[in-house]
């Protein structure tokens, strides 16, 4: 529940930033203009995010008779959860991950690598894909494109505040002060980095929440935080090479790997506290 309410305050405050842009440039009409343009650049890659991410790995769809184990293993958690039955694709790729797309529980599909088939046991997998159809089962696609709206439309204001404040449109002087100019230039620049940090703790506070009602999925906490061990180390031994940021939060572990700046920008939160918030629901049987 604070999970949820967390993710409302933050959608809450990409609103917020985004209006006082558009008030900023030329009142209620310039951010109007921005927000509807930003929904028209973000509508494709809504109803189309499943096909476009799926194909940008190179994904395969399997039945049950390629893989009756994995697919048995997904329809029996997707039963658990009370979920249709998603789609089933394998990545050709040795480095160990997973994610789930589509844009709601009945346009699903999850994805596991098959270098995550391979290292990990019966048991962890099983807390893994429980994970991503926590992930369809909470809606989080929606919430990430919904996010992902604002932010685009936050960026395109900051652009438009920037050559408003250098050639002295938007509101005058006039009305803002002698810094009118100067405060432009400011938003323009800050306003962006605020929607981008704040579209990263979106996904970072459904990371959590996703591990919370897979593990209850799975009825396994354990299980789920030993393969979050397992992938910590795998996937950075293996970095998944076609890997783009723009998908990266997709991923049950950032795919991308980097240094401390990298980390700082990371869409995920830090996996020594997932591990340990699951060890701590398997220690009090909160699941």
């Amino acid at each position: 529940m604070m999970n949820r309410l967390k993710t409302t305050l933050l959608l809450t405050l990409l609103t917020l930033l985004m209006v006082a842009m558009g008030s900023a440039i030329g009142g209620k009409s310039g951010m109007v203009f921005a927000f509807f343009m930003a929904c028209a650049m973000n509508f494709f890659s809504y109803w189309f995010s499943d096909k476009i991410v799926l194909k940008m790995y190179g994904a395969r769809e399997i039945t049950e008779a390629e893989n009756p184990a994995f697919y048995g293993m997904v329809r029996r958690l997707a039963t658990s959860g009370g979920l249709p039955m998603p789609r089933v694709y394998v990545i050709p790729s040795d480095s160990p991950n997973a994610f789930a797309t589509g844009r709601n529980p009945n346009h699903a599909a999850v994805a596991a690598t098959e270098g995550i088939l391979r290292i990990l046991s019966l048991e962890e997998l099983e807390g893994v894909m429980a994970h991503e159809l926590s992930h369809v089962k909470n809606r989080d696609i929606l919430v990430s494109t919904i996010a992902a709206t604002f932010a685009g439309a936050i960026s395109m204001l900051g652009n438009m505040l920037q050559w408003a404040a250098i050639f002295g449109g938007g509101r005058s002087d006039d009305d803002e002060g002698a810094g009118g100019m100067i405060g432009g230039l400011a938003m323009a620049i800050i306003a962006p980095i605020a929607a981008m940090l704040i579209q990263m703790a979106v996904s970072r506070s459904r990371e959590y929440l996703a591990d919370e009602s897979g593990a209850r999925i799975c009825g396994n906490p354990l299980a789920l935080a030993n393969a979050l061990k397992k992938l910590q180390m795998a996937s950075q031994m293996v970095p998944m090479q076609q890997a783009t940021p723009a998908s990266a939060h997709l991923f049950i572990v950032n795919p991308l790997t980097g240094g401390a700046l990298l980390n700082l920008f990371s869409t995920h939160p830090p996996m020594e506290e997932r591990i340990a918030r699951l060890e701590q629901m398997a220690y009090n049987r909160t699941f």
